[in-house]
């Protein structure tokens, strides 16, 4: 919606996205074939099931202890699975020939940066859950 590059649509036109069909006035100038390419797909995928997860997996090394108390390293297992898992996703977004089987093509450095953007929210809400929990409930 709002790069220089992108299609410059609003907020109401993105959540109506179904309603783009035939020669709709309220998509004047939008060509409705950009809901059903690969990118908004791919920010999804880079965004839900990679970026978000692997933070989640993170904030799950306990249910209590912060971040800062007990380090991601405390758990070599998991730092070398979401290191694996991240490694498979840049090959599978970078590498041409997975990228077109996956159909999904690769991020710029802005797009990367809008998906961090989007996700380590994840990390501070369960931190602050995690404070909540130490400070106010009895183990």
């Amino acid at each position: 919606m709002y790069s220089p590059e992108g299609p410059q649509m609003t907020y109401w036109q993105l959540t109506h996205h179904l309603s783009c069909i035939g020669e709709n006035p309220d998509f004047a100038g939008i060509d409705c074939k950009i809901f059903h390419g690969p990118p908004p797909h791919d920010h999804g995928f880079c965004l839900v099931l990679v970026t978000i997860e692997m933070l989640n997996a993170m904030n799950s090394l306990s249910e209590n202890q912060s971040l800062v108390a007990m380090p991601p390293w405390c758990n070599l297992w998991l730092v070398g699975a979401m290191v694996l898992s991240f490694t498979l996703h840049f090959v599978i977004l970078y590498v041409e020939i997975l990228s077109t089987v996956f159909q999904v093509c690769p991020l710029t450095g802005d797009e990367w940066l809008t998906v961090m953007k989007f996700s380590l929210p994840v990390v501070l809400l369960d931190e602050t859950l995690k404070f909540v929990a130490r400070k106010f409930t009895r183990w």
